[in-house]
């Protein structure tokens, strides 16, 4: 039963690896997206926008209260 099981799904086989391709890019962009030194920089940039005054302190405080709640919401 094995063997024809295998052949029924063969022509699915394509369909499996491109999801298996897509899960392991979406993890690694999740990972680089929750590392400390993605956080640190979006961080950095934050601030450097404020102290340009290209953003105001509103804006500025909720961009940090967003790129914090990625670390939040993904912590263990």
């Amino acid at each position: 039963m094995g063997l024809l099981s295998e052949l029924v799904k063969l022509p699915f086989a394509p369909v499996r690896g491109v999801i298996a391709i897509g899960r392991v890019i979406q993890d690694q962009a999740e990972s680089e997206l929750q590392s400390p030194t993605a956080i640190r920089r979006d961080l950095e940039e934050v601030e450097r926008q404020r102290a340009e005054g290209l953003i105001s302190e509103e804006e500025a405080a909720e961009a940090e209260q967003q790129i914090l709640s990625r670390v939040i919401k993904h912590s263990p």
